[in-house]
């Protein structure tokens, strides 16, 4: 059984090669360390072949957590892991746990393994970050269905099958858009409690700015459900029109009813009908997403059986 550790690094050559070498290589019966340098310009190359890494890739500049960790999937695919497990370079995350992580998935029960800080123990996080990753990972919980108490967490690890079912389209981050594509899947997720460390690196490379970064992480949630749940989306934005339209309607209803006419009431009538047609058309637009959701599917499945036979084409 061969594990694969992918490192996604930016400017982290402080801390990388720590990372490295406290990478436990018996826990498997073959381990191999992947850097993925996403266009660092520090000597984070130089810090990781020095520590022991079997792999870099490099990007010619910076393109984010989310692109890194898709090419870190893809280049783990292709170096035949059985079992791949994610980390951060700047050393919050203990590699010494990475064999309570991977233990599940080697005794079958689960495909997808989340260290959770929140069950854990948390040396430092600041106030801000805990709050934000609490609320990520509330709302990534009710959207995806999964009792999961730390959707933020980067430290994970999945069988090479559960890699195969994830396709990261964001260009930001990954850790909401995987969780849910697992469940979308039907994919077993368990947590284990972990260590969280303090940084000891300077400022996170990951999340610099914490606004920014819950922006486009809800877009991200959004994005997702949207695609995955369409007939929900649509239905809720639709009857949000149509239950504004009545309640507005009501007033002109009883103006009619009481007088015979619309009036001065006109307006708001006009504006009621509108809402309507659109809660209405809003409605439609979701059941025609549904049915193109099954085409999604089927070209997933497609995606998934490709990447099986390429798998096994290499390794003939």
């Amino acid at each position: 059984m061969k594990l694969v550790v992918m490192i996604p690094a930016y400017n982290e050559g402080e801390t990388i090669g720590s990372v490295i070498k406290e990478i436990p290589r018996d826990c498997c019966e073959q381990v191999e360390v992947l850097v993925i340098n996403d266009g660092s310009c520090d000597n984070t190359v130089k810090e990781a072949e020095r520590a022991g890494a079997d792999k870099i890739i490099s990007f010619k500049r910076n393109k984010g957590l989310a692109p890194a960790f898709r090419a870190g999937l893809e280049t783990a695919l292709e170096m035949d892991a059985d079992i791949i497990v994610n980390i951060d370079a700047d050393g919050q995350y203990n590699p010494n746990e990475i064999p309570k992580l991977i233990e599940p998935i080697i005794e079958g029960k689960a495909d997808f393994v989340l260290g959770s800080r929140f069950r854990g123990r948390i040396e430092y996080m600041p106030v801000h970050k805990k709050v934000t990753n609490r609320i990520a990972t509330f709302v990534t919980r009710r959207v995806s269905g999964l009792p999961i108490s730390d959707a933020q967490t980067g430290f994970r690890a999945f069988t090479r099958d559960a890699a195969f079912h994830l396709n990261v389209m964001s260009d930001y981050t990954y850790v909401q858009e995987t969780l849910m594509q697992a469940a979308n899947y039907d994919l077993v997720i368990e947590e284990i409690p972990i260590e969280f460390r303090k940084r000891s690196g300077g400022e996170s490379r990951l999340i610099s700015n914490i606004w920014r970064y819950a922006k486009r992480a809800g877009g991200t949630i959004v994005t997702t459900y949207r695609d995955y749940k369409p007939l929900k989306t649509f239905s809720y934005l639709g009857l949000f029109f149509i239950v504004c339209g009545l309640i507005l309607g009501f007033r002109v209803f009883i103006h009619y009813f009481d007088t015979g006419v619309v009036g001065s009431y006109l307006p708001s009538a006009v504006l009621t009908v509108l809402l309507l047609i659109v809660g209405i058309q809003t409605v439609v637009l979701g059941l025609l997403a549904d049915m193109l959701k099954t085409h999604r599917r089927i070209q997933d499945e497609v995606l998934y059986r490709l990447k099986k036979m390429e798998r096994d084409n290499r390794r003939k």
